[in-house]
Formats: structure tokens, C-alpha cells, sequence
């Protein structure tokens, strides 16, 4: 009884999906530095096949995790996105200027340092957009691990500046990750394209042919060689906030689908991604370009680009620190910023097939994530506990 109560707790708990997310890093790291590695290895390298009449797919399972399981994942970050734009607090665009001008600075300045080492090495400069990224559920679950000593309001700015976050990371993937371009069934995907839209239009209730036509978008889009995750997104805001009959599909969706996304789906991209092979790594491999890139990139880029963005802009008059909030808890959040991990990882693997590459991504996303962990959750701590600001220690407008 007190162990289901626990479990219980733990599951309502705001810092739960970060904490399942740590554990499921660390129990990568520990198989893949094991003799159990082989078969960690081998299982994700196993090919899954799904066909009719001898046409479909056939991938290894770690590729029907990266482009199935997180077409989930972004099918849930697209209903968050059309919630928040038509009725949260992405509706009023005053309260978007702030974490706004912090997700923009976010995005660039960490990119940028990652361009600075990178310049040079025509094999990694594509990975320019790998420490642009922010992890919401690590993030926040940070964050809930201060409890109430922090401020509400800082918790909203957290999470809209994650969301536009992932919003940039969403056009990112569009734009600058798209295989070679099948135009035939990137036209065939417009068809259940097509049928959500008119699903939507007309307010339907019925949510089963809504994820049906999803997933056979999915499935042109992924043969196109568009990254089929985006099939998620868009799917996502095909579906009606209210229906005709005055409910709503749209919540009932992401209530619902919430929990097996960040309690699941989440852990699993991590448990496949983040195993680091620690052995034979030197000194060489923490300081190559690639990995200081991300590193560096996820540590000082998102605290240059986040505070030094929002800085600017409350000092130009464009915005107000929100209620409560002082400077430190901005630098707080701007170390938060730069727990990259499910994303991170996520676009390291579209931007690089090879094993070796691979590891040094992991290597630099584990690395600045979790001291940006560290580093935003002390400051977040004292800042809270203590009252301290940071105002008297910058320079005045």
C-alpha cells in the first residue's frame, strides 16, 4: 500500500520525467560499458519489418524508435503548440517578447560557438543545430526540484521559452535535415493531409480516423525523405481544440497521451541514444571539435544567448522581468536551457550515421547537459532561498 502511494507521488510529481529520463542515461551508459554492450548493440540493430504483399518497411529498431516513437513525441509537442497558441500562453503576444527574445538568443549563440570549432571540419559542421536545443521534461524537471522556493511566473517563462524552443527546432529539422527529396509520395502525403484538414474544418469528434489518416501521412512522408517526425506536428494541429459537439479532441488527446510519452516513449529514445562506449576514450575525444562544440555550445552559448538576450531586451524597454523573478533566476533558467539531451541527441542522429561521430555527440550532449544541470539547479537554490539578484552587479542601463 505505502509502495503504491509512492509510486503514485513520484508519477504526479513535476520532477518525475526528468528524474526517469537521468535514470535511463545512466542505465545507457552502464549496458553500453559492459559485456551486455553486444547486446545492446545488437538489439537496436535488429531490422523490424512491417509489409503488405511483400511492400513496406524495413528498418533496425533504433530507426523505428528516432523516426516512429518520436513522431509521437512531436505529435504531442504539436498539440502543446496549438493549445498554447489558441488559449495558453502563447495567445497574448506581449507575454511571448520575453521568453521569445530568450529562445531566439538560445538557439543563435549556441550554434555559433558550435560554427567556432567546427569551421574548419567539413564532416561535423553539419551538426551546427545539436546544441540548439532545449529538453523540456529534464528542464522543467530540474526546475521542479527547487519546489516552491521558485517563483511561479519563473516556471512559465521556462516552459514557453522550451516550446518556442522546440518550435525553432521543429522548422530547424524541416529546413535543414531533409534527405533526398521523393516528391511522389511527398505529393501522396498531401492526401491524408488533405482529409485532416477537412476533419478539422468540420469539427470532428472522432479521433480513431484522425490517427489513422496520421499515420499513413506519416508513412509517405518517411518514404519521401522529409523527416517524418514533422508528420507528427502537422497531424497535431489538424486536430480540432473544440468539435461540433462542444467537446474537445485536442485535450483529450494530450491528456491522454502525455504520460505514455514522457513516462515511455522518452525514456526509450534515451535508454537507445545515450549509450556513450566510454572505453578507449581519451583526452582527444572530450576535446575534439565536435564534442567541445556541443559541450561549450549547451553551457556557455544558451547562458550568453539566454541572459544576455533577455539582458538587452528588459533594458531597451521592450519587456519586464516577469513577477518575483530576479536576475539570478534568469541566469538559473539560462543554465537549464542548456540541458539539451532528448533533442540534442535526437538531431546528433539526423545529422550523423557514424558510430565514432556518434559517440563524440553523445559524449558532448551528456557532458554540457549535465552541468548546465548542475550549475542552473545551484543557482536556482540560492537564488530562491536567498533573495539574491544580480541587479546591483550589472552595469546600469
Amino acid at each position: 500500500m505505502y509502495l503504491a502511494r509512492a509510486f503514485d507521488n513520484f508519477f504526479k510529481s513535476d520532477a518525475a520525467g526528468g528524474i526517469l529520463l537521468m535514470l535511463s542515461a545512466l542505465a545507457a551508459l552502464l549496458v553500453a560499458n559492459s559485456p551486455l554492450n553486444v547486446f545492446y548493440d545488437g538489439f537496436l540493430s535488429t531490422y523490424f519489418a512491417v509489409t503488405l504483399g511483400g511492400e513496406g518497411l524495413s528498418k533496425p529498431l533504433i530507426l523505428w524508435i528516432n523516426d516512429g516513437l518520436m513522431a509521437i513525441f512531436f505529435f504531442l509537442i504539436g498539440l502543446e503548440l496549438k493549445r498554447e497558441i489558441l488559449e495558453g500562453k502563447l495567445k497574448n503576444p506581449r507575454d511571448v517578447v520575453l521568453p521569445g527574445v530568450a529562445a531566439i538568443g538560445g538557439m543563435a549563440i549556441p550554434a555559433l560557438v558550435f560554427v567556432a570549432f567546427n569551421w574548419s571540419s567539413p564532416e561535423t559542421i553539419s551538426g551546427w543545430a545539436i546544441p540548439a536545443a532545449t529538453d523540456i521534461a529534464f528542464a522543467l524537471g530540474i526546475l521542479a526540484l527547487v519546489g516552491t522556493r521558485a517563483p511561479v511566473a519563473l516556471k512559465v517563462f521556462l516552459l514557453t521559452l522550451a516550446i518556442l524552443d522546440d518550435l525553432g527546432a521543429i522548422i530547424i529539422i524541416a529546413l535543414f535535415y531533409t534527405a533526398e527529396l521523393k516528391a511522389y509520395f511527398l505529393l501522396l502525403a498531401l492526401i491524408p493531409l488533405a482529409v485532416l484538414i477537412v476533419m478539422n474544418l468540420k469539427g470532428m469528434h472522432r479521433i480513431a480516423p484522425a490517427i489513422l489518416a496520421g499515420g499513413v501521412m506519416w508513412f509517405f512522408v518517411l518514404e519521401s525523405g522529409v523527416h517524418a517526425t514533422l508528420a507528427g506536428v502537422v497531424t497535431a494541429f489538424c486536430i480540432p481544440l473544440k468539435d461540433r459537439r462542444g467537446g474537445s479532441p485536442l485535450h483529450t488527446i494530450e491528456h491522454g497521451l502525455a504520460p505514455y510519452v514522457l513516462y515511455l516513449i522518452v525514456p526509450i529514445f534515451a535508454f537507445a541514444n545515450a549509450g556513450v562506449v566510454l572505453t578507449g576514450l581519451s583526452m582527444e575525444d572530450f576535446l575534439s571539435p565536435l564534442s567541445m562544440g556541443i559541450a561549450l555550445g549547451l553551457i556557455l552559448g544558451k547562458q550568453i544567448g539566454v541572459f544576455g538576450f533577455v539582458y538587452v531586451c528588459v533594458k531597451m524597454g521592450l519587456a519586464k522581468l516577469p513577477q518575483g523573478v530576479n536576475w539570478m533566476h534568469i541566469y538559473g533558467v539560462a543554465c537549464l536551457a542548456g540541458i539539451g539531451f532528448t533533442m540534442s541527441l535526437f538531431i546528433g542522429a539526423l545529422s550523423f550515421d557514424n558510430a565514432a561521430l556518434m559517440n563524440q555527440v553523445r559524449l558532448g550532449v551528456l557532458t554540457g547537459s549535465v552541468i548546465s544541470a548542475i550549475a542552473g539547479y545551484t543557482l536556482l537554490v540560492w537564488a530562491s532561498s536567498k533573495g539574491t539578484t544580480l541587479e546591483a552587479e550589472l552595469p546600469a542601463k
